[in-house]
């Protein structure tokens, strides 16, 4: 498939795709005999994975330092499990940092809710 319906199936822009690939997070993205990026399914799901990494605030340095880690000959499944354990991690810690947030908010706005009713 080519770019205009690769993004819309992956909830991205056209431009945001470029952009992965001029920063190096699709090396592996093939083109036509016309120039055109083709992306097939598995691209789709690196894609996704990578959305995924960029929610947990991971800089674009790193996310390509991932990416040409997993990419490597002698990458074995272990480590890329090793390199996805250390984001997991962030992850849940980011999540906790959130849970506690919302807790603060709801507890505010229960305050208000008292000062209103008085």
């Amino acid at each position: 498939m080519y770019i205009k319906e690769a993004a819309e199936r992956v909830g991205l822009a056209a431009h945001t795709l470029r952009f992965y690939e001029h920063e190096g997070l699709l090396p592996f993205i093939k083109r036509d005999s016309n120039g055109n990026r083709m992306f097939y399914e598995k691209d789709l799901s690196w894609i996704d994975l990578i959305v995924c990494l960029r929610k947990t605030d991971i800089s674009l340095s790193e996310l390509r330092e991932f990416v040409e880690l997993t990419n490597e000959e002698e990458c074995t499944e272990l480590k890329s499990k090793l390199i996805l354990g250390k984001y997991k991690q962030k992850m849940i810690e980011k999540q906790r940092d959130l849970d506690k947030a919302v807790v603060k908010i709801k507890e505010r706005m229960q305050s208000f809710d008292e000062l209103e009713t008085k």
